[in-house]
């Protein structure tokens, strides 16, 4: 089981994404998030195909296409999040964590 926390930045909203895979293909998701509009993807993001989610054109994947019915800000490092937690547990890469810093 892979754990994914995301601070998403100035809305001060968290989300946690565990994803889980026992063949190497098929990942199991639970999605927690305090974002009033993405509460929806609880539910819809369950279980995805690992290979077309993380294999797919940036923007045609599974997640993306349930994130753009509801996520308002394309900024939300949300979606990208809950894919590297799938490339992760499906065996697609290492465990690292990705880093955003923004200086003005």
């Amino acid at each position: 089981m892979v754990n994914v926390t995301v601070k998403a930045g100035i809305c001060g909203f968290q989300t946690s994404i565990q994803a889980d895979c026992q063949d190497m293909q098929n990942a199991t998701l639970e999605i927690r998030t305090d974002c009033p509009n993405l509460k929806p993807i609880e539910q819809e993001l369950k279980q995805v195909d690992g290979f077309k989610v993380c294999f797919g054109k940036v923007g045609e994947s599974g997640v993306y296409e349930v994130a753009k019915k509801y996520c308002k800000h394309p900024g939300c490092p949300v979606p990208v999040a809950i894919i590297k937690g799938i490339e992760v547990a499906c065996g697609f890469a290492l465990p690292k964590d990705v880093e955003i810093k923004i200086i003005r």
